[in-house]
């Protein structure tokens, strides 16, 4: 009769751990120059950064939001190698399993005092599944003055979230985070914030 409630308890333990998704925030880092009177005017293009594979699919589909999101600022597009300024753009996925502990904990005890001693063992099973694989993206966007190359804005966003995970998906995932790179832009030169 006593094993019932601890077996009702062990399965509503690993339900949960099951359902639980975690979504992370976007944390965000501007850096911008002392004078921001030429951003969010003008023609701009927005190319890959150097080493960047401008011809995947994955970055031509946040290329499109960062083009949206540099238009709702108030720049008009241009097409590569023209335009007053050019945007630079990064993009960086990694998948990983993050580490756990052993299945298996012992600890050790002991005491003792007036009316003798006693030594004490006690022994921890962890039932929960092992951690799901998790997905990091990070965009970074640079940009730069056409003309003599002089950096007028830098900017990068990132996040974390499981595999399974809707925003795992480029799709979802590259409007969430060019939103939140230009949110407030140019915003603070050196802050690093968090976005839900």
């Amino acid at each position: 009769m006593k094993l019932l409630p601890i077996a009702l308890i062990l399965s509503f333990a690993l339900a949960l751990t099951g359902c639980v998704t975690p979504v992370g925030p976007v944390e965000v880092t501007r850096f911008h120059a002392a004078d921001v009177a030429l951003l969010g005017k003008g023609t701009i293009s927005v190319e890959p950064a150097p080493g960047t594979d401008g011809n995947s699919l994955e970055w031509q589909t946040y290329r499109a939001a960062v083009v949206r999101q540099l238009t709702a600022l108030g720049y008009a597009e241009a097409s590569p190698g023209a335009g007053a300024q050019v945007a630079y753009l990064k993009l960086t996925r990694s998948t990983f399993k993050p580490g756990r502990s052993g299945p298996v904990s012992v600890g050790l005890g002991g005491s003792t005092g007036t009316h003798g001693s006693g030594v004490g063992l006690g022994l921890g099973i962890n039932l929960s599944p092992g951690p799901k694989e998790q997905v990091t993206t990070e965009l970074a966007v640079s940009i730069r003055e056409r003309a003599g190359g002089a950096v007028l804005w830098e900017g990068r966003a990132s996040f974390t979230v499981g595999t399974a995970s809707p925003l795992a998906a480029t799709a979802l995932a590259a409007p969430k985070m060019s939103e939140a790179l230009f949110l407030n832009f140019p915003g603070t030169s050196g802050e690093t914030i968090e976005i839900k």
